[in-house]
């Protein structure tokens, strides 16, 4: 469904001098550079997967989205989205394909969230029955009708959000990039966007593509990773495969005893690992994957102390993914 290979994208920038003279120069004289801000990304994500494409600030997300949805046109390279090149085809790419992004909107600027819905119904041909079931859907769970008669230029962005979101789906599209879409959402409201997005998903098989910082959409939405640096994909996969690739893990314990002497125990005993006391009272141990297995760990625990309840939680993904940039950076 979506094919990037060998994406390239180069940017000229300019050069001037620093100060005044610096500034005047540049009227006379330019000298350039090129900024890659792709680095040759290749990848396939089948129909109806939906996969987070991540990484740092200035990694190649934005860019890379950008020519995928048919915004920029590739220095050197090919993408594929439904079939269609993008940057080719654009108006027939824009009528299979929805899109957020998060500082930009795709509503009537000066008119209110309904007749915004009803242009785009127009644009799209959308058929009634499928008008009238996606808004029923999008009410339900995204409550627009709240948004009343306001121009879309006097709502919050939290408000704007529900209703980009709802904009990128009504059409069905056949794949949808979301781009920070839960920015500016409370707690509540992430939750609808995140079940919205599911639903698509599980009900039309919409292909999704998904670049947040926020780690709750990625876990809550997505089931394949794709992690960018430096403008080239350095992982792929599950997010359980991802997870696995952390260099230290956790077991999480309660017991009757004290603390202070549990936690010298354990680093006496589990030879590199780190014990330290939670906000609420527990035993966390971090142990080392290289040396450790979770049922060592364990065994070691419950043969030293009077154990009430004992977890191995999935490691943080943001600390995996910290790992991965700092591993990156030093190569």
């Amino acid at each position: 469904m979506i094919v990037a290979e060998n994406l390239v994208k180069e940017f000229k920038v300019a050069e001037r001098g620093p100060g005044l003279m610096g500034s005047l120069s540049t009227l006379f004289s330019r000298e350039h550079r090129l900024v890659r801000a792709v680095a040759g990304v290749s990848f396939e994500i089948p129909a109806g997967t939906k996969a987070a494409y991540i990484g740092a600030n200035g990694a190649g997300k934005s860019t890379t989205v950008k020519m995928l949805t048919g915004i920029m046109t590739p220095t050197s390279g090919r993408a594929l989205v439904a079939g269609l090149e993008p940057y080719r085809e654009r108006r027939r790419n824009a009528a299979h394909i929805g899109v957020v992004f998060g500082q930009r909107s795709q509503l009537w600027w000066d008119l209110p969230v309904p007749d915004s819905f009803r242009i785009l119904r127009r644009i799209h041909e959308i058929p009634d029955a499928v008008y009238r079931r996606n808004m029923a859907l999008f009410q339900e769970l995204l409550d627009l009708d709240a948004l009343g008669n306001t121009p879309v230029r006097q709502l919050s962005l939290g408000q704007r959000m529900r209703a980009e979101v709802a904009a990128s789906l009504v059409h069905d599209p056949k794949v949808v990039f979301l781009d920070e879409p839960t920015v500016g959402l409370d707690l509540v409201l992430k939750e609808a966007v995140r079940r919205l997005v599911n639903h698509v998903n599980a009900e039309l098989g919409t292909t999704v593509l998904l670049t947040s910082h926020d780690m709750g959409d990625i876990t809550a939405i997505c089931d394949r990773v794709l992690v960018v640096n430096h403008g080239e994909v350095v992982h792929r996969g599950t997010m359980h495969e991802l997870l696995r690739t952390a260099d230290t893990r956790a077991v999480v314990f309660e017991h009757h005893g004290a603390a202070d002497e549990a936690i010298g125990l354990i680093e006496k005993g589990l030879d590199g690992t780190s014990a330290t006391l939670t906000e609420d009272g527990r035993v966390k141990v971090e142990y080392p994957v290289a040396r450790w297995t979770a049922r060592q760990v364990m065994g070691f625990l419950l043969d030293h102390f009077d154990v009430t309840d004992c977890v191995a939680p999935e490691p943080d993904v943001e600390m995996v993914l910290r790992r991965i940039y700092a591993g990156r950076a030093a190569v």
